[in-house]
Formats: structure tokens, sequence, C-alpha cells
């Protein structure tokens, strides 16, 4: 991997390890919540599909595909409730910023190959997992008025969980290959 790629890789995890600090939980509302749920969820369905079809590893390709049906899961479940809410999906800084660091690792990946690659995408979604944990405790369960809301977001919460530990295990495994 050149050393562009990997800074382009190190911007985009920094930007989104910043974007769940730029709301907080004071001054964010359901509207703006449900915008950075989905938000987030589409972030990860774009990386797991690019790494879907780029990696060769099976165990990549595997928890790329879990990564995209897990997430696109969370997202139908979130665009359901949406309506049921009365509210409309209000774009804000945080989901902005997710959008825009979700590209900057998309275009990162996309220059790196092979074994590179895959460490690239692992990586990301260690840390990406990470900060969206950190964002639901931190920010949108405390933020979250509305119950249909914040019972969606515990509901989801174990699954995120697991995909980070799921991640760290095969960045461990990656490390070790």
């Amino acid at each position: 991997m050149k050393l562009s790629t990997i800074s382009a890789c190190a911007a985009a995890c920094s930007a989104l390890l910043l974007a769940p600090a730029l709301a907080s939980a004071d001054g964010i509302n359901d509207a703006q919540i449900a915008a950075i749920v989905v938000t987030a969820n589409q972030v990860d369905i774009d990386a797991g599909k690019l790494a879907a079809a780029t990696t060769a590893n099976a165990e990549v390709k595997k928890f790329a595909e879990l990564m995209v049906t897990d997430h696109t899961g969370v997202n139908k479940a979130a665009v359901e409730l949406v309506p049921r809410l009365g509210v409309t999906p209000q774009d804000n800084p945080t989901a902005q910023s997710l959008k825009a660091g979700g590209e900057t690792n998309v275009a990162a990946l996309k220059q790196a190959k092979g074994a590179a690659f895959d460490k690239a995408y692992v990586e990301h979604e260690v840390a990406y997992h990470q900060a969206v944990l950190d964002a639901v405790d931190k920010t949108l369960l405390p933020g979250a008025s509305n119950a249909e809301l914040k019972a969606l977001l515990v509901k989801v919460r174990p699954a995120f969980v697991a995909h980070l530990e799921h991640a760290k295990h095969l960045l461990a495994t990656l490390q070790k290959g």
C-alpha cells in the first residue's frame, strides 16, 4: 500500500472517529439521530460492498458480506421507524462528517490491493465500529427522546459489539498471516 493510501485511510478513520464528537447528547434531536443512524449504516454498507467485491480472502469476504447484510437490516428498521415517529431525518454536521469520512475511506481502499486492502478494510472496521459504539453510548442513546428510537438503538447495539469483536479477531488473524 502506498504511503498516500495509508494517509488517506488514516484521515478517513480520523474523520469517522471525530464525527460522533461533533454532536452532543444535549444538542441533538430525534430527526438528527435518524439521519446519523442511516448514514452510519450506509457508510459501512458501501465499504462492505467494496470489500466483498475486491478481496480474495474468504474470511474478509464473509465478514464484508455480513456487514452489508446486517447494516442493511438496521437501515431498513430505521427507515420503517421514521414515519411512525413523525420525523424526517435531518441532515447535520455529524451525518455529513460520517458520509465524507466514508467516501474518503472507500476512495482510499480502492487504491489498495491484496493483503494491504484486507488489512486497511478490517482496521477501518475496528475503528469505525468502536466509534459507532461510542456515539451510541455517549450521544445517540442519551439524546434520543422517543422511546421507539431509543429501543431500536438498544436493540442494535449488541450487533455492533459483535461486529467490533469479529473485526478485531479478523485483524489479529490477518496480522499473523
